[in-house]
């Protein structure tokens, strides 16, 4: 069905083309008609050979469910996989290694035709559809082929490595876990950098000997120039970092935190405390933090 509806708009397209090139007189008009005729039937010619490995994909899979159905059906039989012969056994441990290298190869197929389609001009509705569905039906598959390693596990059927690529049915699985978990790692370290703040705490003297302010005759005082030492300053996370001591009687922000979003206050002993009331405006415009005691 599918092949008659291409044959179609090829015909169609031929058509076209042949109603339109009798009103092209000029030469230029005609070889820019047969050059989009071209590029037309080069792209009808793509998304038909992708139709047709999609087709002999689609049949691989059914035939695939057919082999995983038949397996069901031995195991599911009262008593077969203790009355098996060792050689039937082993013959089951090699269907199943078989199956689970064909649906890794057929998911890999599947990718590339997916590739494939992306890269064409024009998105074609049903062959995307068919590839979603055969996404579902490989993943069912897969479901399908796990419960039966396990099924055939508690039977004392091992299902073996076939050489060195497969090591039990259960190595996407495997696969997949580990890559979620690298993942969930790579967000955690990921939030981790951007809930990273710096502080420096120090006198106006400590502080330009590391060059954290510069000052001058007749000059603007610089906070933090491109030549400061950040071995300075102390590394915190903003999520966890509410009170800094700052071991001082006086002290001042002198970098650009909001004013609204920090208080400091006397700890009781005499000594200075910056506590932090607003953290998410407090660090806004900055992750540098600098204060000034004397």
């Amino acid at each position: 069905m599918n092949r008659l509806a291409a044959a179609a708009i090829s015909a169609a397209l031929v058509s076209l083309f042949a109603i339109s090139l009798p009103s092209c007189t000029d030469k230029e008009n005609i070889e820019q008609t047969k050059a989009e005729n071209t590029v037309l039937n080069d792209k009808l010619r793509q998304t038909l050979e992708t139709q047709d490995s999609l087709f002999a994909l689609i049949n691989d899979i059914s035939q695939g469910m057919t082999q995983i159905k038949e397996i069901e059906r031995i195991i599911a039989t009262p008593g077969s996989l203790n009355g098996e012969s060792p050689s039937r056994k082993e013959q089951l441990r090699n269907d199943m290694v078989a199956l689970q290298q064909a649906l890794q190869e057929r998911r890999q197929r599947l990718e590339q035709l997916e590739k494939q389609l992306d890269k064409t001009s024009g998105k074609n509705a049903t062959l995307l559809t068919t590839i979603e569905n055969m996404k579902a039906q490989i993943a069912e598959q897969q479901t399908e082929i796990t419960t039966l390693t396990n099924q055939l596990a508690e039977a004392n059927i091992k299902i073996t490595a076939l050489g060195t690529q497969v090591d039990s049915l259960s190595t996407i699985a495997t696969t997949e876990q580990e890559g979620r978990q690298q993942a969930e790692q790579h967000a955690v370290e990921l939030n981790n950098e951007l809930n990273t703040c710096f502080y420096a705490v120090g006198s106006k003297s400590e502080l330009k000997k590391s060059n954290i302010i510069k000052t001058g005759f007749l000059r603007k005082t610089q906070i933090l120039p491109s030549d400061y030492d950040a071995n300075y300053f102390t590394r915190a996370d903003k999520r966890t970092l509410t009170t800094i001591p700052l071991h001082s009687r006086k002290a001042q922000v002198v970098t650009n935190q909001p004013k609204d979003s920090y208080t400091i206050q006397d700890d009781g002993s005499g000594q200075k405390v910056l506590r932090i009331t607003n953290p998410e405006r407090f660090w806004s415009l900055s992750n540098f933090l600098v204060v000034q005691v004397d």
